[in-house]
């Protein structure tokens, strides 16, 4: 199947080529506009040495910039690699060296972490200013480099031609760059769009662009055709002006985000009217949230999607009918939907074979948005991607009628707030603190995260931990919302017979009383 993530942009540009394509503060472009302004911008990024397979990295907020850099990184058939917005210089530098990313787009926003991330990057040969400022020494103007360049013709990479590099974190503390096709990008987008829910036409681009959920946001609209509406990160005042003034129609958010919007001492349902249709992901939605947000909105249509990066986004949903006090009555809810058009789903064993309906087992899944492997890790890409199976994590159960109920992670990952977090990673910063002799980290409910990073440590002999000063150590080594949140201290941690850490043991007493075992 031959499919080119930027045969939507030509479509667009042939049928309604005047329509807005993208609103940013007060810039706005029509679709005729961006056409042209990505084929400079691939013309550019050609002429500093881009070529079919690099890498091209992007750090920044969201803007109607970012899409461009997306667009044009396709239309040269390279790759591009979005980077955490929320990682340290050392963890992005990690990532542009471990993938070969040799140019990078940089915002404002993310001008204080160059020097350090040039000081670690061995591969970057380029770096673009995005900002609106003026542009800082030995760096290259985006608005100069876009006005004084020459278009290029569309090289129509599709396939299994590499599109995207999305970093996740490391089981072994390290972040793996998951390599995403053009097909698998289009194998999401289409497991959305076959579910029979229109998108658009105006889409509000509010959870971050870096993320699969919020690159899948970008995918969908241009598919759709419509217009792109960009703030530069959430928050519930920003997002709420945002609508008001566009009067968008559809979005993506995390549950927490959705608190936020209703929390928000100036929230206003007249102003939100326009709102249609939200997507939700990172975690289920709870029965009182959903009470809230549909009593708040009674014209909005919610869905719920389930995935992850390896999957290039979402495998299944819960459709909107299971959303309504009907459709809640069939008891599916609390369950993450059922495989997508263009995949299949099915809960296996430790060796990999199907389990019987309602019997816990970890999900895998197989489809047309299957990743292609980790950037050069073999070994970790033998062990989640099986026989064409992706394998989760996620421990779970299906019900006869093919709807998956997670129930507990195989794999110790956290979700807080939408942001994904391994708990190796975060023992390893801990494990630097010289009071600390040995930690585990793990997720404990949290009403306004959904989970909460909680470490356990054991000190050394006559040395004793500070709460305040293990999370200020480890803000200095990983991101800020990888660190812990709460800290407790132990004589010991409960160990199996074999020595290892029964963070089983840990997690009980926090979970005990929750109906589910992920929040």
């Amino acid at each position: 199947m031959t499919v080119s993530l930027t045969q939507c942009l030509h479509r667009a540009v042939q049928q309604n080529p005047e329509r807005i394509a993208t609103v940013f503060g007060e810039r706005r472009q029509s679709y005729r506009q961006l056409h042209a302004r990505v084929a400079r911008l691939a013309g550019t990024l050609r002429a500093l040495g881009v070529r079919k397979g690099d890498r091209v990295g992007i750090l920044s907020l969201n803007s109607d910039r970012y899409l461009e850099v997306y667009l044009a990184v396709f239309w040269l058939g390279a790759a591009i690699n979005p980077a955490n917005t929320r990682w340290s210089a050392a963890e992005l530098a990690y990532s542009f060296n471990d993938c070969g990313t040799t140019l990078l787009l940089i915002d404002d926003a993310h001008l204080p972490l160059m020097d350090a991330i040039r000081a670690d990057s061995d591969t970057l040969r380029h770096v673009i200013y995005l900002g609106d400022g003026i542009c800082p020494a030995a760096m290259h103007d985006y608005e100069a480099l876009v006005a004084g360049a020459q278009p290029v013709e569309d090289l129509r990479a599709s396939g299994s031609d590499l599109a995207s590099v999305f970093y996740t974190g490391g089981t072994t503390g390290f972040p793996k760059g998951v390599m995403l096709s053009h097909e698998s990008l289009m194998g999401a987008v289409l497991n959305r769009l076959a579910l029979g829910y229109p998108v658009g036409p105006v889409y509000l681009h509010a959870a971050p662009i870096f993320h699969l959920a919020g690159a899948m946001g970008v995918l969908w609209q241009f598919m759709a055709g419509g217009t792109h509406v960009l703030i530069p990160s959430f928050s519930a005042a920003a997002f709420m002006q945002a609508v008001a003034r566009e009067r968008v129609t559809d979005t993506l958010l995390v549950p927490t985000m959705i608190q936020m919007v209703l929390d928000h001492p100036d929230f206003r349902r007249d102003e939100l009217a326009s709102l249609r249709f939200l997507v939700y992901g990172a975690s289920p939605i709870t029965e009182t949230l959903l009470d809230r947000t549909t009593a708040a909105f009674p014209d909005l249509t919610l869905m719920q999607g389930y995935g992850m990066t390896e999957l290039a986004g979402c495998v299944s949903y819960l459709p909107p009918r299971y959303h309504t006090a009907e459709g809640r009555r069939l008891g599916k809810l609390r369950s993450a939907g059922r495989a997508a058009a263009m995949a299949e789903i099915k809960i296996v064993g430790d060796d990999g074979i199907e389990l019987p309906r309602g019997q816990v087992g970890e999900i895998a899944a197989r489809g047309m948005s299957a990743m292609l492997g980790y950037w050069n890790k073999p070994d970790e890409t033998a062990k989640t991607l099986r026989d064409g199976w992706v394998h989760s994590g996620d421990g779970a159960y299906m019900d006869e009628e093919g709807f998956i109920f997670i129930v507990d992670r195989i794999k110790d990952m956290i979700v807080s707030g939408g942001e994904n977090v391994y708990s190796a990673e975060v023992e390893n910063a801990i494990l630097k603190h010289p009071a600390v002799a040995s930690c585990a980290v793990i997720g404990i409910p949290s009403a306004k995260w959904g989970e909460s990073v909680h470490a356990v440590v054991v000190p050394k002999p006559g040395m004793a931990v500070v709460e305040a000063e293990l999370i200020a150590h480890c803000k200095t080594l990983i991101a800020s919302y990888k660190c812990p949140r709460s800290v407790e201290s132990r004589a010991e941690l409960p160990l199996s017979g074999a020595g290892k850490i029964l963070k089983n043991k840990l997690r009980e007493p926090h979970w005990e009383n929750q109906g589910r075992r992920v929040a």
